[in-house]
């Protein structure tokens, strides 16, 4: 069972996690809205304060979709600012307690950045639970599934076991490594006051994992497959990377 300390850690990514899928869903509702009564923006950009405005000003035929109507176009400004505050909090969260080591560390890798690292050091805790990645990749559900019986051996979609929140920025990190192996300017300066075990670690990642991006989809396989074969192994690089840490939690 997690401490209260440990469960602590998480309130505060969870909460971010929470207002970004809000955000996300607040727009097509508020379009939704507006095309169920037939309200429509007859210029461009209908996103811009502008046409909000207008639409904030029309009057529904009965109360209560006047209400409603309020309620959606003030949702959305609403999410960002929350979002904002979510997001300068969050840095300040892995300076506090035993987090600092592990999170600076887990930033030497690309597509690891404080809001991936934070995340996942606090549904986790301790990386270095199992005895080799593999064992951390199931506890975190992004392993396939296996269908067995007698000689047949039959491999699935992944068993989504463990965090969500973890597994979700692991895949987001995971989408960097469509690009080329490079080390890029702000990598470099995450980089200068780690040790050399995990700068070689940094640069291994991006070599290996950008290769294999390519090699599977010139295989064939699909897009959101490989992006999740690329977090597992992400996540592989990121247990071995605590284990170099002192004073891993």
């Amino acid at each position: 069972m997690p401490t209260v300390a440990a469960e602590a850690r998480r309130d505060l990514p969870r909460a971010r996690a929470e207002t970004r899928s809000d955000l996300q869903d607040a727009t097509p509702r508020r379009t939704a809205f507006w095309l169920r009564h037939a309200s429509r923006y007859p210029g461009h950009a209908p996103w811009n304060p502008a046409p909000l405005r207008g639409l904030a000003a029309g009057v529904c035929p009965t109360p209560a979709p006047h209400i409603v109507l309020q309620a959606e176009v003030r949702a959305v400004p609403d999410h960002p600012a929350r979002l904002q505050r979510l997001d300068a909090a969050l840095p300040e969260r892995g300076k506090a307690g035993r987090l600092p080591p592990v999170v600076e560390a887990l930033q030497a890798l690309r597509g690891v950045q404080c809001t991936v690292a934070v995340t996942t050091v606090a549904e986790i805790g301790d990386l270095t639970r199992g005895d080799t990645p593999r064992e951390l990749m199931k506890f975190v559900g992004l392993s396939p599934s296996e269908s067995s019986s007698g000689a047949r051996r039959r491999h699935g979609a992944t068993t989504t076991a463990g965090t969500t929140q973890a597994r979700r920025v692991l895949v987001a990190g995971a989408w960097a490594y469509r690009s080329p192996a490079q080390v890029r300017r702000h990598l470099h300066l995450r980089l200068e006051k780690q040790p050399t075990a995990i700068q070689a670690s940094s640069w291994k990642a991006p070599v290996r994992l950008c290769q294999r991006y390519r090699t599977l989809l010139a295989r064939g396989t699909q897009a959101h497959q490989v992006v999740g074969a690329i977090a597992r192994a992400l996540g592989g690089f990121m247990g071995a990377i605590a284990t170099a840490v002192p004073g891993t939690l």
